[in-house]
């Protein structure tokens, strides 16, 4: 075989090995979708703010009830990341959004089982075409994230119910004032359950304070690097009237770690 004939031999195969791969993030994308859609309520809740989470009343406002959770597959579930793979080192990327991108930084050294989860899921292209689906603008100031549900939710007390198929925990880097500065990553989960959380992340653009409730704080895995001013301007259109809803669609395009 020439030389040439062999280069071209090796692209090939390539191209097939690459494709294969795609197929098979694809396929683990919707596996992880279809579980996803039956597990608990992964939501952001302070307990103390009434209007961060919503619940199927006339009027979402006048409830001080976070949304409930159902039953959740065990923490310890087989599907669930080793944290070993954060490899204690510090990851680099960017969350593509349709406003803007997001350079982002996550901590393996900090949160290894939340960081082994992000980027696990990342990889697989989890997160790609999902939608942000609350934005909260008092007491509390953050964008959530990475509900697989999520895409076209119109209605955000139907938003916020999805995950990856498994739930993990325990709590990890929680700030110890319970104060979460602007840039800051952090996993959202369900309120009183340390063991709870899944997929879904929230990123804050101003700083919030949110109080530990019976299973402590949030996990801290990592912060905004770049394009606070994306994430800002998306804060700065609001929300649909009545509703946690950002004005404007919030789509990931993609999430690149490495």
């Amino acid at each position: 075989m020439s030389t040439k004939s062999e280069r071209e031999y090796e692209r090939r195969r390539y191209e097939k090995w690459q494709e294969r791969q795609a197929k098979a993030r694809a396929r683990r994308h919707r596996q992880r979708v279809i579980a996803g859609s039956i597990v608990a309520a992964l939501v952001l809740t302070t307990g103390v703010v009434a209007a961060i989470a919503l619940t199927n009343d006339d009027d979402p406002a006048a409830s001080p009830t976070p949304t409930a959770t159902a039953t959740t597959p065990p923490a310890n579930s087989a599907d669930v990341p080793d944290p070993a793979l954060a490899e204690g080192r510090t990851w680099t990327g960017d969350i593509a959004l349709t406003q803007g991108d997001l350079g982002i930084e996550v901590d393996g050294a900090a949160a290894p089982q939340a960081v082994a989860n992000f980027v696990t899921l990342a990889q697989e292209g989890f997160f790609d075409s999902t939608k942000c689906h609350r934005l909260t603008e008092e007491g509390i100031f953050v964008l959530q994230c990475g509900d697989p549900t999520a895409l076209g939710v119109a209605d955000p007390s139907t938003g916020g119910t999805g995950g990856p198929g498994y739930t993990w925990g325990p709590i990890e880097n929680a700030p110890a004032d319970g104060v979460y500065p602007a840039g800051t990553i952090a996993m959202a989960r369900t309120q009183n359950d340390g063991s709870s959380m899944g997929s879904q992340f929230f990123l804050v653009y101003e700083d919030s304070p949110i109080p530990a409730d019976t299973a402590g704080g949030y996990t801290v895995f990592g912060h905004i690097t770049s394009g606070m001013d994306v994430l800002q301007a998306i804060a700065d259109a609001g929300t649909v009237e009545g509703t946690q809803v950002p004005v404007s669609d919030v789509i990931i395009e993609g999430v690149n770690i490495q």
